[in-house]
């Protein structure tokens, strides 16, 4: 079984001098009152192509030889590894095509188109991508780059690894996000061998994140083996991998302390609390630490370094999800509510959320439908507030006053 090791990852900086950016690390004040003691956020959304994916995707590109570099290369992703192994082999002087589901995000597909690979569509999934990708590297002698399972694209990925340790000397725990396992493996092996060079007796922590819906890592371990599970969809679409590698399972089974899974909701919020607290934009793949963090805080000893691994997030999935976030912290209600079919009884409802301090961003109103009285109407609203507390306090003032309501 092939490993990786910190002298590996020494040699993937090296080589990644000049092409992967030393993405800043920066504290988080919000973060770190929750925890009770520092926690700071290694940004390689501010990566080039947005990820982490540009370091494992150079260094593998990089040691193939002359002749498999004349071949050109395969991928085959929704978004942030095709990016990665275009740019990569754009720079690298290599013709690169990358199999993209039906359905990526545009702005992804662009990026990738503009980094120099030629795109292809041959279904609507990941797996459908893959397939065509092998098949592809078969008869044309293409080499398949693998998102993540090869010791080359570990030790890319690992030298943020190194990163945080030069950054964050004392850092007792670190945090990110799981997909195949190639991110948190690699940073592991980094963090834990460069730590046993440097004579630390205490060990460094190391947590995987992975989505609840789409976590393949928890029943492997649970099974002493890489388990295929059925995924489920999840707005962490880039961490969503149906079955860890052979590669990454056994190094996340010997250096990783421990894989949490996190919520739809949790992620959300996490990805919100980026936003506004941090001013940083991330995918929710990239906000899965954050996200377990929020959930997992006990496991978590500061100091802290939570990663952001990718801030590639389409405009339109960035508007759902910040609703989904600001409903999930109680500041964006969805209220169905009931009241006489009468003049002024619109204008008075209005009114009174006016007063209590309400923002109501849209209002849709129903005089006619079976499931209503002949005196009654229907009110759908998308409201604003400015918590959980204040959300509750206007529930129960208008229910106070005799409306009927119902949350959506």
């Amino acid at each position: 079984m092939s490993t990786v090791s910190v002298d590996d990852v020494r040699a993937a900086r090296d080589l990644l001098r000049g092409v992967a950016v030393p993405t800043p690390l920066i504290p988080s004040r919000v973060l770190s009152e929750l925890l009770g003691g520092p926690v700071l956020l290694k940004c390689e959304n501010l990566q080039r192509t947005g990820s982490f994916k540009i370091r494992g995707a150079y260094v593998r590109i990089a040691r193939l030889s002359d002749a498999e570099r004349a071949r050109g290369v395969v991928a085959a992703s929704a978004g942030n590894h095709a990016q990665g192994v275009a740019l990569a082999a754009s720079m690298l002087g290599c013709a690169s095509t990358v199999f993209m589901p039906v359905g990526a995000p545009l702005p992804k597909i662009a990026a990738t188109k503009g980094y120099g690979a030629r795109v292809l569509f041959p279904g609507p999934t990941v797996d459908d991508c893959l397939v065509a990708a092998r098949k592809h590297a078969e008869e044309t002698g293409a080499v398949f780059i693998h998102p993540f399972d090869h010791p080359d694209v570990v030790a890319g990925q690992a030298t943020i690894g190194l990163e945080i340790l030069e950054q964050c000397p004392d850092v007792a725990t670190v945090v990110g996000a799981v997909g195949g396992g190639g991110l948190m493996s690699g940073v592991a092996a980094a963090l834990k061998g460069a730590a046993k060079d440097l004579g630390r007796d205490a060990g460094i922590k190391v947590i995987g994140a992975q989505a609840k819906r789409a976590a393949a890592f928890p029943p492997s371990l649970a099974a002493g083996r890489p388990t295929r599970i059925e995924l489920q969809p999840t707005m962490a679409d880039g961490i969503a991998v149906g079955c860890p590698g052979d590669l990454t399972y056994a190094l996340v089974t010997d250096l990783v302390d421990a894989v949490v899974t996190v919520t739809e909701e949790s992620i959300s919020q996490a990805l919100l609390l980026c936003l506004e607290r941090a001013k940083q934009v991330v995918e929710p793949a990239g906000a899965a630490g954050v996200a377990a963090l929020l959930e997992h805080s006990y496991a978590v000893k500061p100091p802290a370094v939570v990663l952001l691994s990718g801030g590639n997030i389409d405009p339109l999935l960035l508007s759902k999800v910040l609703r989904h976030g600001l409903a999930g912290a109680g500041r964006y209600l969805v209220v169905r509510c009931r009241l006489k079919d009468r003049p002024g009884a619109l204008v008075t409802l209005l009114s009174e959320l006016a007063e209590l301090g309400v923002n109501v961003l849209d209002v849709m109103h129903e005089r006619v439908a079976a499931r209503l009285h002949v005196e009654e109407a229907e009110v759908l609203m998308h409201l604003e507030t400015r918590g959980a507390d204040h959300s509750e306090d206007v529930i129960g003032r208008l229910r106070e006053k005799g409306y009927t309501l119902t949350l959506s």
